[in-house]
């Protein structure tokens, strides 16, 4: 029975009935005339949780790990400078990916439960009066820490700087969760992925990239092929896909935008934030402390929540996954033993938000955590049932 049970880690998300029946296709012609009328809409109807009218939206079968790389593989040429800080281990991870691919990565280092460092990035970039470097690399949501980073802040830096780097923006774990300005903040790249806030399963990485983005694929000599920009732009204007695209996600990218339009995206925001704020509530009542150093840092989608001392946090999810089967987030890089996450993205809803924040007491309890067996569960049921807003209708 235990399939049965929501998952609480920040992605992959549960899955509705609904996109699980409209993933569940037969086999099509992906070169048949009539697919155009398929992908076409899917691709121009992203344009909206992106928050952008002038980007193109480009998909490959990959993970957002696939997405950074196309980002930077598209854009860059070896040895060309990034900026980037490293605040959580995504953040880590895309630096990882920069210095594989030869290319000269300039590291801001930050506190994790630290955002983007806005005011760091204007030094650095003040600094490059030739204007070597050619990108500012941001995670929007850092999923190991629960941060959220100000990317508005970040663009404002770039421009105060007067420098002509591109922006590119991890948002696998924010989009189609939280508000997303793409052309209002200037970002060039925004990454995301079919796993999170679409609901779908892994396996499609979902980009939307600036004009100014595609001026720059140009004159990048970084080598690819399967990641090609121009070769999965060219394919798409005719329909169509450079190679086998993944049929069943772009059925269900389709009827998840449909959800998501039906909710409208403002309340699809307003609902991960009461169910943000109830994790939060819980939190606090158990006398526990987020990794997020300040309320302007949380994120609505996921918390990541130090354990006491002399507790391991990844005994508590063990505990949780075998003896009650659900699965929490484990503590990630620095976190590791020391802070688990509530993934609280996706679909879900104050009932299942209240199972989850039920289960892990009982785990506590079980392990002797020093907390009172539903004082969390009560903060956040207090919380639900005052803040219960008048929700707006869908455009």
């Amino acid at each position: 029975m235990s399939d049965q049970n929501p998952v609480f880690i920040p992605g992959p998300t549960n899955i509705p009935d609904r996109l699980r029946r409209a993933m569940m296709v037969q086999t099509r012609d992906h070169r048949a005339p009539d697919f155009v009328d398929t992908l076409l809409p899917v691709l121009e109807r992203c344009k909206t949780v992106f928050g952008t009218t002038d980007g193109t939206v480009i998909t490959f079968p990959s993970s957002g790990t696939g997405g950074w790389e196309a980002a930077i593989t598209n854009t860059l040429s070896p040895g060309d400078a990034v900026l980037i800080a490293r605040y959580g281990m995504f953040s880590h991870r895309w630096i990882d990916l920069c210095q594989r691919h030869g290319l000269d990565v300039r590291i801001i280092e930050c506190d994790w439960g630290s955002g983007a460092p806005a005011d760091k990035f204007a030094e650095a970039l003040a600094a490059d009066t030739a204007h070597d470097i050619k990108a500012v690399l941001v995670t929007h949501n850092e999923t190991a820490t629960g941060v959220l980073s100000d990317i508005g802040a970040v663009r404002a830096a770039m421009n105060g700087a007067g420098h002509p780097a591109l922006l590119m923006v991890d948002a696998v774990s924010s989009l189609a969760s939280v508000p997303f300005r793409m052309d209002d903040w200037g970002v060039d790249i925004c990454v995301s992925g079919s796993q999170k806030g679409f609901m779908l399963a892994t396996g499609m990485a979902i980009l939307a990239v600036s004009p100014k983005a595609l001026a720059a694929m140009e004159g990048a000599t970084l080598p690819r092929t399967f990641f090609s920009f121009k070769d999965m732009m060219g394919a798409n204007a005719n329909g169509g896909f450079p190679y086998t695209p993944p049929l069943q996600l772009i059925y269900g990218l389709s009827e998840a935008l449909d959800m998501l339009e039906e909710e409208g995206l403002d309340n699809v925001y307003a609902r991960h934030h009461r169910l943000a704020e109830g994790v939060r509530r819980a939190v606090a009542a158990w006398g526990l402390k987020l990794v997020a150093q300040s309320p302007d840092l949380y994120s609505d989608t996921v918390s990541a929540i130090y354990v006491p001392e002399g507790f391991n946090s990844d005994a508590l999810t063990d505990h949780a996954f075998h003896a009650y089967g659900v699965s929490f987030g484990v503590g990630l890089g620095q976190m590791k033993g020391r802070a688990f996450r509530i993934g609280h993205l996706g679909m879900l809803t104050e009932t299942m938000v209240l199972s989850g924040l039920a289960t892990i007491e009982m785990a506590m309890a079980d392990l002797d955590y020093p907390i009172t067996l539903g004082s969390g569960v009560a903060a956040a049921q207090d919380y639900f049932r005052k803040s219960r807003p008048a929700l707006s209708k869908a455009a």
